[in-house]
């Protein structure tokens, strides 16, 4: 998730730290991020100095400290609360007060990660849709203390990303999950009950409902 907004900032003409525990993570972000580069050039969709243009404006870091810069950070780490404490913490000590610190969780309280920090109106849930590049949708979630500026700049924001953005309220799983989990497990248990095999349960709501894939294919894909 943290290669591909970055990706789509870069696309959009912003100035980009990329930042992660290893040297070696950063290297095959980076390389993901111009292979996605590649793929819009070899669909015709950018000239071939693009990708350099835009990879000019990438930088890659395992210090914190290096985001003291930043006028917005996206956080995507890893679903496990004591994690996302532990950033949210040192961020709140790194960065100026203005700047708004964003979380990409789907499933984790948007107050409750606000709460770990000195400036809870500056925080806010900005759960992107994966694959990034490809899938326009952002959820806005709100915590109870994040001010309308910070939302106003989060909704801003992601309409210079080119996603559309809809507001959530922070309840377990937002939107997307809150509709889409139940969905998958009912196909879990179709399958444990023997009502259809596999390939017939994802054909079902793949053809028949125009989903981009089945349930099935969808939950061994998370």
């Amino acid at each position: 998730m943290g290669h591909g907004i970055a990706q789509v900032a870069l696309q959009n003409g912003f100035r980009v730290i990329l930042r992660d525990l290893e040297d070696r993570i950063l290297s095959q972000a980076r390389g993901r991020i111009e292979k996605g580069f590649d793929r819009l050039r070899d669909a015709g969709k950018i000239e071939g100095g693009q990708k350099a243009e835009w990879l000019k404006a990438l930088t890659t870091t395992t210090a914190l400290a290096d985001l003291k810069s930043a006028d917005f950070v996206i956080e995507a780490a890893t679903e496990d609360f004591e994690v996302k404490k532990a950033i949210y913490q040192d961020l709140d000590g790194v960065c100026p007060v203005p700047t708004i610190l964003a979380t990409n969780t789907s499933s984790i309280s948007v107050t409750k990660i606000a709460a770990t920090t000195r400036r809870p109106q500056k925080v806010i849930g900005m759960h992107f849709m994966n694959p990034v590049a490809v899938l326009r949708l952002v959820e806005v979630i709100r915590g109870v203390d994040t001010s309308a500026e910070t939302a106003t700049a989060t909704h801003q924001l992601a309409k210079r990303l080119g996603k559309t953005a809809v507001e959530a309220g922070d309840s377990p799983g937002f939107l997307a999950n809150r509709i889409l989990m139940p969905m998958i497990n009912e196909a879990i248990f179709v399958l444990m009950e023997g009502v259809g095999t596999v390939e017939a349960i994802d054909t079902v709501m793949h053809r028949g409902t125009q989903h981009p894939m089945g349930p099935l294919a969808l939950a061994y894909l998370i």
